[in-house]
């Protein structure tokens, strides 16, 4: 498989820090057929087909090579929530991205090279004075495990191919996603069956709801997630004001395949490295 992408997702790593992508829409958008689930899937071989263009469409997306791409997340817990997009381009075969980030408020400048996130915020006090921050991201991902930030990540979403089974699929009718014709498709996916799948399942219970829509082609031009995520059982047991779980809608949009993505890592006297710090903040939340 071509899209073996950002290890370690960039989006999850970016919010861990307070200030990224993704931003839930929720599915608003009205469609023209949304019949339940036995009325959607008249046959055995109808099913069969729906299941067959969802597991392929992951790879079907990536010989694309490239895409821009919009970013939208939603995360809400103890009353309060918070809303950031970006929209940028990535390189489908290899995860290099660069995105502009909005969140709170603040535009960041982001930048994905060879699984290290590149962020700079003009407002954000700078460490060492240097504009950029940088995190290496295969590092996170090894220290901390399975991480639910990551089931956000478009280039590790390819293993949910491997965790799709002809039950899961219900197709559910058809839309205009940027003036494109779309087949929409509701998933359930079998947690245990990711990467990391006995730990998540702790986190966000044993299925994963998700929403994905199908050009012409069989490629993926809008895929929506939407997940309760529970702090694990350590941070629940302390004296701690963090919120016992939160509720996260990610959404990520596709388009003008075949784009330009020019990613290249800041110079290196202008970036400071931020990876230990985030590591160490991962474990005090754990």
């Amino acid at each position: 498989m071509r899209s073996r992408g950002m290890k370690a997702s960039a989006i999850g790593t970016a919010v861990i820090m307070g200030s990224v992508v993704l931003s839930g829409c929720g599915g608003d958008s009205e469609s023209k057929d949304d019949r339940p689930a036995a009325e959607a899937s008249t046959g055995g071989g109808d099913q069969e087909q729906s299941t067959t263009a969802v597991r392929s469409a992951y790879d079907k997306t990536a010989e694309a090579e490239t895409a821009k791409m919009t970013v939208k997340v939603k995360a809400a817990a103890d009353g309060r929530s918070i809303t950031s997009g970006g929209k940028g381009a990535i390189d489908l075969a290899d995860g290099d991205s660069t995105m502009t980030v909005t969140a709170e408020g603040q535009t960041i400048e982001q930048r994905v090279v060879d699984q290290v996130l590149y962020q700079k915020a003009p407002a954000q006090k700078k460490p060492g004075g240097k504009p950029w921050m940088k995190v290496d991201l295969e590092k996170v991902a090894e220290e901390q495990g399975a991480d639910p930030a990551q089931i956000g990540d478009p280039a590790q979403s390819a293993a949910y191919a491997k965790a799709i089974t002809d039950d899961d699929v219900t197709r559910a009718g058809t839309e205009k996603i940027g003036g494109v014709d779309t087949q929409r498709y509701k998933v359930s996916v079998d947690v245990t069956r990711l990467p990391g799948g006995s730990q998540l399942r702790e986190q966000i219970g044993p299925t994963l709801p998700m929403q994905i829509w199908l050009d012409d082609e069989g490629r993926i031009r809008r895929q929506q997630i939407d997940m309760t995520v529970k702090a694990p059982a350590s941070a629940q047991s302390g004296a701690s004001s963090s919120p016992q779980q939160v509720k996260v809608s990610t959404l990520m949009e596709f388009s003008a395949f075949g784009t330009e993505v020019e990613a290249e890592a800041p110079p290196s006297d202008q970036v400071t490295d931020m990876t230990e710090q985030v590591l160490r903040n991962g474990q005090k939340k754990s």
